[in-house]
């Protein structure tokens, strides 16, 4: 792993959910109401089922990272212009949290319904994250980064319903212990912990690729 997604399991957030980046614009506005549209039918359908909501939705967290690095790879040889830092930084994202969904395939199994859906969902938010990333990669990026928002938001609960015994504190798959360098005796909070930090850094990033997108103009 690199060091923007390297991180200690036992270095918590003091608060992950103090970083906000305030809607400036039309863009911004568009990204941040749909996501939380998205947000209110995530809760109805998942409820208190967390561990199948981050099956669910990392399978689709981690579409923003390769189409990003797919287009703007294209664009690079087109342009033959050098975008080698940006387009590792969104693929290495990408399997981050194709890292996520192999985590908590072993700790919550998907059932028949939600495998149909994860085909669907993957399939229609590919096509349209492509169009999207097209027409504006600025926009693309702040509707990421609100995602992450979100996503660092549920797994704060996820971790609150472990630590108030609501789910049991199951020990942590050996693929996270592997990937994440945990010690074997890692438990389900401790994945939870280097989960919602990764989801951090990815925030940061793709408000910065936005940002720049408006440094650039």
């Amino acid at each position: 792993m690199s060091q923007i997604l390297e991180y200690s399991f036992k270095k918590e957030v003091a608060d992950p959910l103090s970083k906000h980046h305030m809607p400036a614009g039309t863009s911004d506005r568009f990204a941040f109401r749909l996501t939380k549209l998205l947000r209110f039918f995530a809760d109805h359908f998942f409820a208190k089922r967390y561990g199948h909501r981050a099956v669910v939705l990392e399978t689709v967290a981690a579409v923003p990272g390769m189409v990003a690095g797919m287009v703007r790879h294209m664009r690079s040889l087109r342009r033959m212009k050098d975008d080698r830092e940006a387009i590792h930084t969104l693929l290495e994202e990408a399997e981050n949290e194709r890292m996520h969904l192999m985590t908590f395939i072993k700790i919550a199994q998907p059932s028949l319904f939600e495998r149909w859906l994860i085909i669907l969902a993957q399939g229609f938010f590919f096509a349209s994250f492509f169009i999207l990333y097209v027409v504006s990669g600025r926009t693309a990026h702040r509707l990421v980064g609100y995602f992450e928002e979100e996503a660092v938001y549920s797994y704060t609960e996820y971790l609150a319903a472990v630590d108030s015994g609501l789910l049991e504190n199951v020990p942590a798959p050996d693929i996270a212990i592997d990937y994440w360098n945990l010690p074997k005796d890692a438990r389900l909070r401790d994945v939870i912990i280097v989960v919602r930090q990764d989801e951090a850094g990815h925030r940061d990033a793709n408000h910065q690729f936005a940002n720049n997108y408006d440094q650039e103009s």
